[in-house]
């Protein structure tokens, strides 16, 4: 299982209202494909601050109708778990974000990362390089795990 960060729900749903760089569409294009293989049935893991994060930007950018569809959807997989933060987690996320150099929300993940014993995150958060997670937000890195599932299920039959 993975943890998903807001910035891939946003970049695989939200529609740019300018033209986007390369880069910028390679995200999107990698966003686009995480976002299908959690609708596959791929299980990942957020919280419900990432999922604010998502309702915040959506209702910005497109409007509340969209922001609450979109999240209906989301709540309603099997697949997604939406952990609770609290008080307490959030206190650990600030002292962490102070000493690592990261948002606040970042250590809040990387908290639960931890406590879940998660140790790849989907996100284009370069925050995240600071942690000692693994990164997984290129088409090569979703092509190998692609492969290495495929093996794995192969080894256990």
């Amino acid at each position: 299982m993975r943890f998903i960060d807001a910035n891939v729900f946003i970049y695989a749903v939200l529609k740019p209202k300018r033209e986007l760089n390369e880069k910028e569409l390679e995200i999107k294009r990698v966003s686009k494909e995480i976002f299908n293989r959690i609708n596959e049935g791929e299980e990942v893991i957020t919280t419900v601050a990432h999922l604010s994060e998502v309702a915040n930007v959506l209702e910005d950018a497109a409007n509340l109708s969209f922001a609450v569809s979109f999240l209906k959807d989301v709540l309603i997989k099997g697949n997604v778990i939406v952990e609770e933060v609290s008080d307490k987690d959030y206190m650990e996320s600030v002292l962490l974000a102070e000493e690592k150099g990261v948002s606040i929300n970042d250590a809040l993940a990387y908290i639960l990362m931890k406590r879940r014993g998660i140790e790849e995150i989907y996100t284009f958060d370069r925050h995240f390089e600071n942690l000692d997670v693994r990164i997984v937000n290129s088409v090569k890195d979703l092509i190998f795990n692609r492969e290495e599932e495929k093996y794995t299920k192969r080894d256990h039959l």
